[in-house]
């Protein structure tokens, strides 16, 4: 999960970012409205938290402008103790969510795990794709009903396959989720990754679910689909290269 943190309070920002790094998070902080806004237009978030006071423009505004421009991150307004008025002004605006202060971090864990579950089309936090269970919320990997241990980099990749199963997504998009664009290591440490996890999943009874697309990066298969043998769908790739073996796929990506 890769959040947006819009608050200009420090020492409350440093609080709930680090509640949503424990989390398994990759938080990036805005001290300002015109800020969160640019960054909201570059990168690819799974949730917005927004303060309402921002020291620029009201967190108000700040939503109303991610929905005028189309941007349909799941936004939460956080905020003290407020009339009922301001919150239906939120939600008018088109906040997802209103949380008010002071509030526990479970609590707060639990409404952004179930703001990003219901912007991806899920209404419970465990997900299924063929023999593979993934809870959202524990972090819990399983297959067939047994657990599976996977590194934290391994769970977030993992995670973010599932959630846009069927969807390719780039090395570079790894990358921003797993990093946030600081620090960010070679692109290979993703084929790493993968290749460590499709081992995992293959011991476990879960093999062939990640695909790779030559050329452009990784998918989840659906094992149900008619088209589950092939790495994606409509992408003008032969079927006969994306059937080759996943250890020459991924020497190749």
């Amino acid at each position: 999960m890769r959040a947006l943190l819009v608050e200009d309070d420090v020492s409350a920002a440093k609080g709930i970012a680090l509640t949503l790094r424990m989390g398994g998070g990759v938080v990036d902080t805005a001290e300002n409205g015109e800020e969160a806004l640019e960054l909201l237009r570059h990168y690819d978030y799974d949730v917005a938290m927004v303060a309402l006071g921002l020291p620029d423009i009201e967190g108000f505004e700040v939503v109303r402008r991610m929905r005028a421009g189309r941007i349909d991150v799941p936004a939460m307004i956080i905020a003290g103790q407020v009339r009922p008025q301001v919150r239906v002004k939120a939600f008018s605006l088109g906040a997802d969510d209103f949380i008010t202060k002071p509030f526990d971090p479970a609590e707060l864990m639990a409404r952004v795990h179930a703001l990003v579950r219901r912007s991806k089309g899920y209404s419970q936090p465990t997900l299924w794709v063929g023999p593979l269970q993934l809870n959202l919320d524990s972090h819990a990997v399983r297959v067939d009903g047994n657990e599976v241990h996977v590194t934290g980099k391994e769970y977030a990749i993992l995670e973010l396959l599932v959630l846009r199963k069927g969807v390719v997504l780039t090395k570079e998009a790894f990358l921003n989720h797993l990093y946030g664009g600081m620090d960010e290591p070679e692109m290979k440490i993703i084929d790493v990754f993968i290749c460590k996890l499709r081992k995992k999943l293959a011991l476990a009874g879960a093999a062939n679910l990640i695909g790779t697309v030559w050329g452009r990066g990784y998918m989840m298969r659906d094992p149900g689909s008619q088209l589950a043998g092939l790495a994606a769908i409509d992408d003008g790739i032969s079927a006969e290269r994306l059937a080759l073996p996943a250890e020459r796929s991924l020497t190749a990506a």
